[in-house]
């Protein structure tokens, strides 16, 4: 087999693996809570370390892989989310595992930043879409597979295999990148923003904390304001780096072209509603319905499956209609299936979800591919690896604080809920908050196990519907992130924008 093949092969393997690990994690999530006896906020962590890892050193590490060469890089990467994903699953603390999952974020960054680069130096222009479209599929693939395969493996072996099970497929492939990939150029002008890095990854840092801890510290406590104008600070200070730099982390020259702007709030919209709210469906389905992980990954597969078939099939329509129709429609199609899941009672069973499923399956086939196709098709080819690295980026700061911000939202409202409910129930000092803490990490069971025994009753079902009243109100803040991300993806991406492009404008 050519070399070029072995290549598209090695970074297929790593990207699935990669992605995989992004979307199996969430059925986890509820026996990860019982053994570790985390807390919300912990699992949290779970999806966020790994989520804020990946953005803050993304663009670093492509920088980093033309310095020293991508494929010395990549190679490293996989062995470095190979152990980390070792230290997740030995992990016998919640602070343990979200340590090992930043690690992941980061040897995740080196795999990402570098493995288009990897096909393009492999592939010549005229072979290069099928390549791309070969990796595309993979990355669908990952997405649509992900919830089933962990509810497999965390209802068969444990939640620990989610991790273990990237062990032996990343050491394959760095196997196989070492023997078949070729040697990459360096690039000796290259150079790493150290103070973008610091600076970018410092202001989504404290953003996200800030909003995780928000409700247990207080609003307006010294902590979190400290952290709220941290980040502030710490973003302008990146931005006038940026600015004055000679090889920037994150061309903000880019920005300029309005098509460009409107991909990345795309991105950013697209993760922080739909991919956000999967974690809290989730504890939906396991914490009040009841549903084992396995259980709960099939109830995802109309997601799953239906946006790996409109996919394909977006991406084909959009070399022939105007591609701000696919993003802005689809985004509409999302925050339909949003409000399509809302209206819960604590009564329903899972299909009062289906409709919604469908909806959101849907919107976000239509959004992908032509997605990655505007994120580097309005800039010049050589800048190209640039574009898709800050559309990745944005993809991630979109999952960071979409599920720190809905958090917040959720842990207040089930909080306000239970002392309404709760209102004349005696309670030990200290006992609400426990029962809060409990309901929003473990549902209505846990709640029953942390009340006292004169209120065990009362609670069950008032914790059943501070769950559900939750849920209903953060779904309707994520359908409006998705709503405000379509209109204006209509009212930015232009067809006139695209390199070379003569097409006319749909007006």
């Amino acid at each position: 087999m050519a070399p070029k093949w072995w290549t598209l092969l090695a970074v297929c393997l790593a990207i699935f693996m990669l992605l995989l690990d992004i979307t199996i994690v969430n059925v986890a999530l509820p026996d990860i809570r019982r053994e570790l006896d985390s807390s919300f906020t912990d699992l949290q962590w779970v999806v966020d370390a790994y989520a804020l890892a990946l953005a803050a050193v993304l663009l670093a590490t492509g920088s980093l892989g033309d310095l020293l060469g991508r494929r010395r890089i990549f190679v490293i990467g996989i062995l470095m989310f190979v152990l980390a994903s070792l230290l997740c699953g030995l992990a016998t603390t919640p602070t343990m595992l979200n340590l090992a999952r930043g690690l992941q974020g980061v040897g995740g960054a080196m795999m990402f930043a570098n493995s288009l680069a990897l096909i393009a130096q492999e592939f010549p222009p005229h072979e290069r879409g099928t390549a791309f479209g070969l990796w595309g599929a993979t990355t669908g693939f990952a997405v649509a597979v992900g919830p089933l395969a962990g509810g497999v493996l965390t209802e068969g072996l444990g939640w620990e295999w989610i991790f273990f099970v990237n062990i032996p497929i990343g050491l394959l492939t760095a196997a196989m990148t070492v023997a078949r990939v070729p040697l990459s150029d360096r690039d000796p002008t290259a150079r790493i923003d150290w103070p973008g890095v610091v600076t970018f990854s410092g202001a989504l840092f404290c953003l996200v904390l800030a909003l995780i801890e928000g409700n247990d510290e207080g609003w307006t406590s010294a902590l979190v304001l400290g952290l709220l104008v941290g980040s502030v600070l710490l973003l302008g200070a990146f931005v006038a780096i940026e600015r004055r730099s000679a090889q920037p982390m994150f061309d903000l020259s880019l920005f300029s072209n309005r098509t460009f702007t409107g991909a990345q709030i795309v991105a950013f919209c697209l993760h922080a509603s739909i991919f956000s709210i999967f974690l809290y469906l989730t504890l939906y389905l396991q914490n009040i319905l009841g549903y084992s992980a396995l259980e709960a990954g099939l109830r995802f597969l109309p997601v799953s499956l239906l946006s790996f078939v409109v996919a394909p099939l977006a991406g084909k329509l959009a070399e022939r209609l105007p591609v701000r129709g696919f993003l802005g429609a689809g985004l509409i199609t999302v925050g339909a299936g949003l409000l399509l899941m809302g209206g819960i009672e604590p009564s329903d069973d899972w299909t009062t979800l289906l409709a919604g499923f469908i909806f959101s399956g849907i919107g976000i086939g239509l959004i992908n591919p032509p997605l990655a196709t505007v994120a580097i098709g309005v800039v010049e080819p050589q800048r190209s690896g640039v574009a898709s690295g800050i559309n990745s980026t944005f993809r991630q700061v979109g999952t960071a604080t979409g599920i720190a911000g809905l958090g917040a939202i959720f842990q207040a409202r089930i909080s306000h809920k239970l002392s309404d409910a709760l209102s004349g129930t005696p309670l030990p000092p200290g006992a609400e908050d426990q029962l809060s803490a409990a309901v929003t990490s473990g549902g209505a069971q846990a709640a029953a196990r942390a009340a006292p025994p004169q209120a065990r009753d009362a609670l069950i079902e008032a914790a059943r519907r501070a769950f559900v009243d939750g849920l209903d109100e953060i779904l309707v803040v994520a359908a409006l992130v998705a709503f405000v991300g379509g209109i204006l993806a209509f009212a930015l991406v232009r067809s006139s924008d695209f390199v070379g492009s003569q097409e006319p404008e749909l007006v």
